[in-house]
């Protein structure tokens, strides 16, 4: 509210305060005259003009409802696609790595948003086959695209290395890219390789064909649970069910669709043939049978015809949310790297003006004032807008906290126990002051990192809990050791300067 407002407002209160007292006056007036000649007619005509009256503020209240209503801001609903969400995505992608300080990490990001930039509208679709070896992977892929591509065989690790096809089916319009990957859970160096190879292919596809050669094997179950909570979409392909009884085969096809729904559906789960063993005839000799990926190109191709945009559009989404969590994290190991140098310097600042101080005993809540400016530059690291007074009175707090935690004196004790194994007597004790200092400046830095890093939020546990924890992280034995070997690089000099 303007300062106008606020001279109107007890103004326009008296003027209409003023026009009730006069409306009131006259209607008493009127009812006075009229009762002489009847209370009647007097309480009639009072009836009268007090229902026009509130009639007529109804009417008014009525019209003017719009304007009293508060205004709400205007809703830009979020993308409920796919298609819609991932250019959006891309786009907060772009801001977070241009706010990467180092150069290599951040031309290599940046060129990965430049190759989702223009997969959105010109990739191919992916669909990569995987798998443990001797699966019949390779089997599939020949049986989808009705051609031998690849070789085949019953040893594990027939497939070395993945190789890409193209592929196109009917009612598509997107070229289809099918690659073949090495087989999962084989053994070795090379093996594992080729696995974490074929793991990353996957990842990155469109749509997984899991081809499976009998019930789920535990590192089968792992991985396809992995991938699923990746959010990739998978079909199921039980390969070489004509080694099974159809009673057999349907008990087999309904454990498999029991543990893998949810995400996958019925559907999902498919029982195929792709390279079917020769069968004995009577009187002698072997009979071919062709093999049947009928049920693998029937849900394949009901798939793409519902899901074929909806499939890349996912996967692109995913990719670009996996992308925004790699560069989150280089910001904040980078404002993590700035933080811990903001800290450093202010920890040995404070310190110092403590040591050479000739105050006795003193306060360790005085370095409150030393670290306020330090709260300051943390928030600038982390984007937050604090002012030099909000500084001090976090610092303040802190300060505060610590002591009314036992942190002080606990601090005091042992840092203590460690300088003196180090130091003669004298200088211990008086190094000590600034030390604990330097000690206590850093818990503090630690505690507004993590303010910062929430939001300028303490979490639900509080204040305390933050302090007590960053108290504790840094009380190991190993952080401790380095603490103390620097301080007495630092301060311990200053120390025997002054005495």
């Amino acid at each position: 509210m303007g300062r106008w407002q606020w001279v109107l407002f007890p103004l326009g209160l008296l003027v209409s305060l003023g026009a009730l007292l006069l409306l009131a006056d006259s209607l008493l007036r009127l009812y006075t005259l009229l009762a002489l000649v009847s209370p009647l007619l007097a309480r009639a005509t009072l009836g009268l003009i007090l229902a026009l009256g509130l009639t007529s503020l109804a009417a008014v209240v009525y019209r003017l409802r719009p304007f009293l209503r508060p205004r709400r801001r205007r809703h830009v609903p979020a993308p409920r696609h796919a298609e819609a969400a991932a250019p959006l995505n891309l786009l907060a992608v772009q801001h977070q790595v241009e706010q990467i300080q180092d150069q290599v990490a951040r031309q290599a990001l940046q060129q990965k948003v430049l190759s989702l930039q223009s997969d959105l509208s010109t990739r191919a679709l992916t669909i990569v086959v995987f798998g443990v070896g001797s699966a019949g992977k390779t089997a599939v892929i020949n049986g989808l695209l009705g051609q031998l591509v690849g070789e085949v065989g019953a040893a594990m690790g027939t497939t070395q290395a993945q190789r890409a096809y193209t592929w196109s089916i009917a009612h598509s319009s997107r070229t289809i890219q099918i690659i073949d990957t090495p087989g999962i859970a084989e053994v070795g160096i090379a093996g594992t390789e080729r696995e974490a190879t074929a793991r990353k292919t996957a990842a990155e596809a469109d749509l997984v064909i899991f081809v499976l050669d009998d019930d789920l094997r535990q590192a089968e179950y792992t991985v396809l649970k992995t991938l699923m909570a990746m959010g990739k979409r998978v079909l199921v392909a039980l390969n070489k069910a004509d080694r099974y009884v159809e009673a057999d085969l349907n008990a087999l096809l309904d454990r498999l669709r029991s543990r893998l729904a949810p995400p996958l559906s019925f559907d999902d789960v498919v029982a195929v043939a792709a390279l079917p063993q020769p069968l004995p005839q009577v009187g002698g000799g072997w009979l071919q049978m062709q093999p049947n990926l009928l049920p693998l190109q029937t849900r394949l191709a009901d798939l793409l015809r519902q899901e074929g945009e909806t499939l890349i559009a996912d996967n692109l989404l995913l990719q670009t949310q996996q992308l925004g969590e790699t560069a989150r994290q280089l910001i904040n190991d980078q404002r993590l790297s700035q933080a811990e140098a903001i800290i450093d310097r202010y920890q040995w600042l404070g310190a110092g003006a403590i040591a050479v101080t000739p105050l006795p005993g003193l306060d360790f809540l005085a370095t409150a004032a030393i670290n306020a400016q330090m709260v300051v530059e943390l928030s600038q690291v982390y984007g937050c807008e604090v002012s030099l007074e909000e500084g001090k009175a976090l610092a303040l707090s802190v300060a505060k906290t610590l002591t009314g935690l036992g942190l002080v004196k606990g601090t005091v004790d042992l840092l203590a126990l460690g300088l003196q194994t180090n130091l003669a007597t004298v200088i211990a004790g008086r190094a000590l002051k600034g030390i604990s200092g330097a000690y206590l400046t850093r818990i503090a830095g630690k505690s507004f990192v993590e303010y910062f890093r929430q939001n300028q939020t303490w979490g639900d546990d509080g204040m305390g809990a933050v302090v007590e924890q960053q108290f504790h992280l840094n009380q190991r034995d190993a952080v401790m050791k380095a603490f103390i070997k620097e301080a007495m690089v630092r301060i311990v000099p200053l120390v025997q300067g002054k005495t």
